[in-house]
């Protein structure tokens, strides 16, 4: 079924699961593997504007929630899509770190990922990843990501220089190791 998977599915955001995001948005940690942004806090009203729009100006947000009890875990968004040049952006967090490091990732994403080429009929999905998240970059080659460039010394985090890297997946190389 499409956006359910084993263990997990994405759902629309719902009113109630704000005060849950804007809770994730007061972790740094969590902001500092999300988005290579500055680490700052969103309050619920501020989120509440935000995905407000979501369906709309080529920006999707997914509630990812596991299947077992419809708990909101994390997030997936699909962004910048390009329906003429058949592109977007995509991005996966995890706002309960109970559940980081639980193999979530790989089946929220491969979800997400298929939605994109099959359902918006998408050709190609990319993404950043700050160079010290080793898990993201694991997670994301994995899924058949391919590192396509590097922003060097783009994100400054406690005084230091880190490279921002570009991934991309197109929709054959997705059918081809889907098959």
């Amino acid at each position: 079924m499409l956006l359910k998977g084993g263990n997990l599915s994405l759902g629309p955001l719902r009113k109630d699961d704000l005060d849950l995001l804007a809770s994730w948005y007061e972790d740094v940690d969590f902001l500092r593997f999300y988005d290579y942004h500055a680490a700052v806090p969103k309050t619920r009203g501020q989120l509440e504007k935000i995905y407000e729009n979501a369906d709309t100006d080529g920006f999707m947000a997914f509630a990812v929630r596991k299947n077992e009890d419809g708990k909101m875990i994390g997030l997936v968004e699909i962004d910048g899509i390009s329906y003429s040049n058949g592109f977007a952006w995509v991005s996966v967090g995890f706002g309960e770190k109970t559940e980081r490091g639980r193999g979530y990732g790989f089946e929220a994403m491969s979800l997400a990922i298929e939605f994109a080429f099959s359902e918006l009929n998408l050709d190609r999905l990319q993404l950043n990843v700050i160079s010290y998240n080793n898990a993201g970059i694991r997670l994301y080659e994995k899924l058949g990501f391919v590192r396509e460039g590097v922003y060097r010394e783009a994100v400054l985090r406690d005084g230091g220089r880190h490279d921002l890297y570009l991934y991309g997946l197109l929709r054959r190389e997705w059918k081809n190791g889907n098959s």
